[in-house]
């Protein structure tokens, strides 16, 4: 920052021109991406689903409440836990707004956790979200879609996530995946992304990019958790916890 260059409007415009040249083409690839996207195959859910929800037992089919398209936040909290990833949690912190838009635009929103419901409202409430946050406890929910993993694979170092075999320490890592449901019922999962692509939904992200020092993970840890914390725990000290942060 010290020993920034330091130009004339002239040279800075000139600077800001060439730039906006590499922004332009991502943005058309960006474009692209999501069209390809958008023509992924399919694959039919055949499993029946329930899950834990303050309204009681509700099917995979229920979560989308009307709507033909279901985003789900796979959300690191596993029984007993009083909180939840740090991660997980300032993701979802930027969904509330969006949430009010897509209401109308045929996407329903949920988030789930292998935590019992109960512990999962103890911590919905402390953090004053608004969002469906469902307990998928007892389920074979988060394992079919990769995101929770068994005793036996912890202690073997090995499991399938982000479409690989790779370490696992942990009994939950993060993830985003998306649904549709057709006029039969019948419900497809399109979509599942995790590790780094779960930064296309962090808006904090798309703002810090923009300015001088951008994300400033300068810490040990060069992620989220050098500066992240909960957002009620700002003005506490310590480690902000674990997060589902990697390089891909």
């Amino acid at each position: 920052m010290e020993h920034h260059a330091i130009v004339t409007r002239e040279h800075w415009t000139e600077a800001r021109q060439a730039f906006l040249k590499k922004e332009k083409a991502f943005t058309r690839l960006r474009d692209e991406l999501n069209a390809e996207r958008r023509e992924l195959p399919w694959v039919k859910v055949e499993k029946a689903y329930v899950f834990d929800t303050p309204e009681g037992r509700r099917s995979l089919a229920d979560l989308f409440d009307g709507k033909s398209q279901l985003i789900v936040k796979h959300f690191m909290m596993a029984p007993g836990e009083r909180e939840g990833c740090v991660g997980c949690s300032f993701e979802v912190d930027q969904v509330e707004g969006a949430r009010q838009h897509f209401k109308h635009h045929d996407v329903a929103y949920v988030a789930v956790a292998r935590a019992p419901l109960a512990e999962i409202e103890a911590y919905r409430r402390r953090m004053g979200w608004t969002f469906p946050f469902v307990s998928s406890f007892g389920s074979d929910f988060n394992y079919d879609f990769n995101v929770s993993f068994t005793r036996q694979e912890i202690e073997s170092g090995k499991a399938y996530y982000n479409y690989r075999m790779t370490e696992v320490g942990i009994e939950d890592l993060s993830g985003i995946s998306v649904f549709t449901k057709n006029d039969a019922g019948e419900i497809f999962h399109t979509y599942s992304t995790y590790g780094r692509g779960g930064e296309e939904a962090l808006t904090a992200y798309a703002y810090l990019d923009l300015t001088p020092k951008g994300r400033n993970e300068t810490g040990p840890n060069h992620d989220l958790t050098d500066w992240v914390r909960r957002h009620d725990r700002y003005k506490a000290t310590g480690e902000a916890g674990s997060c589902c942060a990697s390089d891909d």
